[in-house]
């Protein structure tokens, strides 16, 4: 191996770095020629450093060298959402308020990263404060079109082979809309499996870090590096942590069952959406069947909004009011709208995550996983929005783990993704569920 080493999985890369057969040095230059050559058109990047990237892998080789114990990622390269700290980074939230702004102290999640032993690569685009206002970023696939936000970075750089993995976050469509339009695998956790310490803040309740991966085993690896207690987050939890990997690698005891809901967001979908999922239905044959979930859910939209907007008038409200006029019109207008949700319907709101959450638990008795639309539609076209996050917004506010895997494609040749979702807690189930759905499908092409 001595050439194109950036299109090496994660889980590649870390058996041929273990095994002496590339060094990370070799690797990370790969990395950084693909995003020379490429950068200009994509825009994942908001801050990268060659020099520092190529001397962090000098040391990591020089550790597995040593003989001292090296981690599961070590030597692999990775992106970092711009709203993560970072103490060698700026860290800016996707706007000019915070231009440069710089800290001594990584957030927990970059931590762990390190401590497992990847290399610090950049930070990626964000949209805005993670919300909707998108940045530079476009689709890999397709310039013109948007690469979905506001993970827009984290999934372009997966995309274009730029690095094997990255880390993002959703607090309604964030991780699993730009997988599916940039046609990567996004795996957004249970609700308190990840920390968000030192992560910038849109909503307590609603935001949860999340992977890109170019593989469902890459996903797993990485993770399984990132899961864990923290107590700067009371929202995480000590229950033992899932055992990802292996749940990638082993075969279910019996073939899953899936339950297809097209749920409260299939009305937005497009027809080729509509088609792809009936000739996926169709090729799943007994192994699925659809279950309707009536109206009871459409009022997710409402509850999910009403959370969200209130929460980012409370988390940005020094913003809003020192710099409002460098905020975006979309940004504000979320502002003012949360200013005026009340306190009773806030509180109604939270209610109904748990209620959504303990009612899909008895489907989960009779079926493995959920699968479901991860997008309205392949990517549209333009870079003015970063597109529908509806398809998402049931599942992250129930909490419950979800998945999208590039298995589907549109008209035009763009991915479509399709969402996996597991029972609140259960992410290993899902990880073996997901293995096998990929593993099926290809064997059937």
């Amino acid at each position: 191996m001595s050439n194109n080493l950036n299109i090496l999985s994660a889980s590649e890369a870390a058996r041929a770095i273990r095994e002496s057969e590339i060094s990370s040095e070799e690797l990370v230059k790969d990395c950084l020629e693909r995003i020379s050559d490429v950068e200009d058109a994509v825009h994942a990047w908001e801050s990268i450093d060659t020099e520092y990237a190529i001397e962090q892998a000098k040391q990591s080789d020089k550790r597995r060298r040593s003989g001292a114990p090296i981690g599961p990622l070590q030597g692999i390269p990775v992106g970092v959402k711009d709203i993560f700290d970072t103490k060698d980074f700026p860290t800016q939230f996707g706007s000019a308020i915070y231009k440069d702004r710089t800290t001594t102290e990584d957030a927990t999640v970059v931590a762990m990263l390190r401590q497992a032993g990847a290399i610090i690569l950049g930070k990626t685009v964000t949209a805005e404060f993670a919300c909707m206002s998108p940045g530079l970023t476009t689709n890999p696939h397709d310039v013109t079109r948007t690469p979905g936000g506001s993970s827009s970075g984290s999934a372009a750089a997966v995309a274009a082979a730029m690095v094997p993995l990255a880390i993002g976050t959703q607090t309604n469509g964030s991780v699993i809309r730009p997988a599916s339009y940039c046609g990567v695998v996004g795996y957004k956790p249970t609700f308190g499996l990840v920390s968000r310490h030192r992560v910038l803040r849109v909503s307590r309740i609603l935001d949860q870090v999340g992977v890109f991966a170019r593989t469902v085993e890459d996903a797993a690896l990485m993770a399984e590096a990132i899961i864990g207690f923290d107590g700067m987050d009371r929202d995480t939890s000590t229950n033992p942590k899932p055992h990802l990997l292996r749940a990638v690698g082993e075969e279910p005891p019996m073939p899953p069952r899936f339950a297809f809901i097209k749920g409260p967001a299939w009305a937005m979908c497009d027809t080729e959406t509509h088609s792809a999922f009936t000739e996926l239905v169709g090729a799943l044959g007994n192994r699925v069947e659809e279950v309707d979930l009536g109206a009871v859910y459409d009022e997710v939209f409402e509850w999910h909004r009403m959370v969200m907007q209130a929460d980012i008038a409370k988390n940005f409200a020094d913003d809003y009011k020192n710099h409002k006029e460098q905020l975006s019109p979309i940004l504000v207008e979320m502002i003012e709208r949360g200013r005026k949700v009340h306190a009773v319907d806030y509180s109604l709101a939270l209610d109904r995550i748990d209620m959504f959450a303990v009612a899909f638990a008895p489907m989960f008795e009779e079926f493995d996983a959920i699968i479901t639309p991860a997008a309205t539609g392949e990517a549209p076209i333009g870079l003015e929005s970063t597109g529908n996050p509806a398809p998402a917004t049931l599942w992250t506010f129930a909490g419950m783990p979800a998945m999208t895997l590039p298995l589907l494609q549109g008209d035009s040749g763009m991915p479509l993704g399709v969402q996996m979702v597991g029972a609140r807690g259960d992410d290993q189930r899902l990880f073996r569920n997901a293995s096998w759905l990929a593993k099926y499908l290809e064997e059937l092409s």
